[in-house]
């Protein structure tokens, strides 16, 4: 701890031979002081040589041992030469006397010795409860920091005025940005880079500069660079509550950028649902239309292919804003399922049925295995996932291949799956095909969409707390599956 104290002192407080010689002066000229009195007062050696130790404490409490203990050297000489018989003579005639010396001697050197351990001590205590207080108000300072603004340029300035650094710069690697107070050059602001990109701590006892790399768990986010003796320890705890202020930092921006995701994607549900309602009643004026069209049989060959091209698309872009209501209704917040008891057999035989027209040149296969108790469930919801699942096998299955569906029941859980036999998913895709409008490279190059059923048959999934996957390979095809428990609780 002492020579931690030593790096700690400024050298401007350092003592300068002048001092320490001034010092040893006014202990010795106490020590002449008293050997006059005591000589002239005839005072008792054993009065004399308690009042030389006192001398010997007092300078190791004003000034040090090294002092204390030229003047004790001093003290046993006046002893000896003034005070022990014969008198005004280094000539020591009894052998109680040379005891007596020794004994002064290592008394003096003891004292002094346990008097500058003490003021050691003290100075050490004292000196951690002042680190300990700015680390502390350091501390503070970064709970009052402006979180809108970066926490670089507000602790370099904080770390400066509380620690009274001549230099103190900070490399934040997140943003690439280098922030600075004192006096440093442009070059030696460098310091704190190079320590980021060496991911090295480091130290120069000459110029009194050290660096220490700003760690968040196990990754290197920064680095700072402090010069004007600050302690090796103390910059650890630097170093330790500046990764905190960036940490605190990150963990504001990412809570901002959910609650900015989550306002947009209110906001995003809203205008879905909005243009969906919107665009009902102009496209169900259209269908009119072009059913009237039709009906009326006044129309060329020529016309009727245009009036049935209308009628066509206008009933796409109606099951196209079908499905964006139905988005917008399952990514509200609170969703109520109207349960009922649900059949699975023919909800299965039912949805094929009415795909009847898409799944054509597609031989179903279907097993399906029930125990007895019907599903609890929305049935609506139930129809739009198997509906999706077999209208993606009917887009993407090879020309004539059969369609396999299988349902399996068991007492607690429901388990369906959709396979085809066609184009494959790849491995990465196979999360991110359930995702709102993303579609694969292999989905975009065989059939046209939109990339929402997916999603939508997940959402409608998830409100009946059950979840789905897809699986895909070469030789087996691809399989769309769907698991959920069969009892509901009726909401999410």
């Amino acid at each position: 701890m002492t020579s931690r104290l030593t790096m700690a002192i400024p050298l401007t407080e350092k003592r300068s031979w002048t001092q320490l010689l001034e010092q040893c002066a006014i202990g010795c000229a106490s020590v002449a002081v008293v050997t006059f009195l005591a000589y002239r007062l005839h005072v008792p050696l054993a009065t004399v040589g308690f009042i030389y130790l006192l001398v010997v404490m007092l300078t190791t409490l004003a000034y040090g041992l090294w002092q204390a203990t030229l003047v004790s050297l001093v003290a046993v000489s006046c002893l000896n030469y003034f005070f022990i018989p014969p008198i005004l003579s280094f000539t020591v005639s009894d052998e109680r006397d040379w005891v007596a010396l020794v004994s002064f001697q290592v008394c003096a050197l003891l004292v002094s010795r346990l008097s500058s351990r003490e003021q050691s001590l003290a100075r050490d205590a004292n000196y951690q409860r002042l680190e300990m207080k700015k680390l502390y108000e350091l501390s503070h300072g970064i709970l009052l920091f402006d979180l809108h603004r970066p926490a670089g340029a507000q602790l370099v300035q904080l770390i400066h005025r509380i620690f009274q650094a001549e230099d103190v710069a900070i490399f934040d690697a997140d943003l690439a940005l280098l922030d600075h107070e004192g006096t440093w050059s442009a070059e030696e602001r460098e310091i704190a880079k190079s320590t980021y990109l060496t991911d090295s701590n480091g130290e120069d006892r000459e110029t009194r500069t050290i660096q220490r790399v700003i760690r968040i768990g196990t990754n290197t986010i920064g680095a700072l660079a402090i010069r004007g003796g600050i302690d090796s320890l103390i910059a650890n705890s630097i170093a330790s509550l500046s990764a905190n202020a960036f940490a605190r930092h990150r963990s504001y921006e990412k809570e901002a950028r959910a609650e900015s995701a989550q306002q947009a994607e209110h906001l995003r549900v809203a205008v879905l649902d909005a243009l969906a309602h919107a665009f009902k009643t102009p496209l169900t004026a259209i269908r009119a239309a072009s059913c009237g069209l039709l009906e009326m049989g006044t129309l060329d060959e020529a016309e009727s292919e245009l009036a049935a091209l209308i009628d066509e698309e206008s009933v796409n872009l109606n099951q196209l804003c079908t499905r964006l209501l139905q988005t917008a209704k399952l990514e509200t917040s609170s969703v109520t399922l109207h349960t009922e008891p649900v059949i699975v057999s023919k909800l299965v035989k039912d949805v094929v049925s009415d795909l009847s027209g898409t799944l054509k040149g597609h031989p179903i296969e279907l097993s399906i295995e029930e125990q007895g108790s019907p599903l609890q469930g929305d049935r609506e919801l139930l129809k739009m996932i198997l509906t999706q699942y077999l209208d993606n096998a009917a887009k993407y299955s090879a020309p004539d291949s059969s369609i396999d569906i299988i349902v399996r029941e068991s007492k607690s859980e429901l388990l369906l799956s959709v396979r085809n036999q066609g184009s494959l998913i790849q491995m990465q895709d196979r999360e991110r095909v359930f995702e709102r409008f993303y579609r694969s490279p292999e989905a975009k190059r065989h059939a046209p969409g939109t990339g929402l059923g997916l999603s939508i048959a997940k959402k409608a999934a998830e409100a009946h707390h059950g979840h789905v996957w897809v699986v895909s390979a070469a030789d087996e095809g691809t399989t769309f599956f769907l698991s959920m428990p069969k009892t509901q609780a009726g909401g999410y």
